[in-house]
């Protein structure tokens, strides 16, 4: 007879039930469409045995994850090789998510997995935006006669909710027409004196965050299929964070985590922390509100 303890293999803390959750995390061990170096299938798997080592607290927000629901559903069992059914059993798991009224927050695997959840989500949100961090534009028409890849999928995107629907963050490397591009749509937040415009994209909509990890520089995320030198710090990463956070973020997802290129395990531990501070994002806004909410209603009574 086995008799345990044994340790949980899902996120640190989450609740026991989808039902009783306002996030929703699902692995995504997916990185059939990755061009340079592979194994971001791992990454979900290393997230989570890290999310152990973290605090629920983070001071940067001054929020605790204790009170948060959370529900860690597991990581999609997908038939590997099959491209198309892999992003309709994404497509299919994260309508779901988004019609039940719950917050999905995908643990990648590649940036193509980021695809069909957007397909998901503006079925419900029509006038869905999206803030992305990345240190790649990924909007190539096509990339090696490919147009469903890592490469492309913010175009895919921008097909489904109109470059005036984006925001992007962090991007230092592509092709010359890729920056041009930006540049013409207004989708590149390079400076804070771009900020308020912006907000202006995305204030008073409905956001999906989905964050590269490769927007972090290369000395703090080695672990990832193509690192790129002159990127953010993680403290510069939360500093833009926090100038969003008031948003009225709808799902996230994070994604390009490749553990074993970085042995020492930091970029994994780098990962999980980024996952916290997303789960966060509002959590002490909404705190206040239901406090202001119950004084209220004291008030009332």
């Amino acid at each position: 007879m086995v008799r345990g303890p044994f340790i949980p293999r899902n996120w640190m803390g989450a609740c026991e039930t989808f039902e009783e959750a306002d996030w929703v995390l699902v692995g995504l061990p997916y990185d059939g469409t990755t061009s340079f170096r592979p194994g971001t299938r791992f990454g979900p798997e290393a997230i989570r045995g890290a999310s152990w080592g973290l605090e629920t607290y983070s001071p940067l927000q001054d929020a605790d994850l204790d009170g948060t629901p959370y529900f860690d559903a597991g990581e999609l069992e997908f038939p590997l090789g099959n491209r198309d059914a892999i992003l309709t059993m994404i497509r299919e798991n994260a309508r779901d998510v988004v019609q039940a009224g719950k917050r999905w927050l995908g643990l990648g695997g590649e940036h193509l997995v980021t695809f069909p959840v957007i397909e998901a989500y503006v079925e419900k949100y029509p006038d869905l935006a999206i803030l992305h961090f990345d240190a790649h534009a990924d909007l190539r028409d096509d990339y090696l006669g490919e147009k469903l890849s890592h490469a492309t999928v913010l175009r895919r995107c921008v097909d489904l909710v109109g470059a005036d629907s984006l925001v992007q963050l962090g991007i230092r490397s592509g092709p010359q027409e890729e920056f041009a591009w930006m540049r013409k749509n207004g989708t590149l937040l390079e400076t804070r004196e771009d900020l308020p415009k912006a907000l202006a994209r995305l204030e008073g909509r409905p956001v999906f965050l989905t964050i590269d990890l490769d927007v972090l520089d290369p000395s703090i995320m080695s672990g990832t299929g193509t690192p790129e030198p002159g990127g953010m710090s993680f403290s510069t990463f939360v500093e833009w964070l926090m100038e969003f956070r008031h948003l009225n973020f709808v799902g996230a997802d994070v994604v390009e985590l490749s553990p074993h290129y970085d042995p020492s395990g930091v970029s994994t531990v780098v990962a999980a922390k980024v996952v916290r501070e997303v789960m966060l994002l509002g959590r002490k806004q909404n705190q206040q509100t239901a406090q202001a909410a119950k004084a209220a209603a004291g008030t009332t009574a």
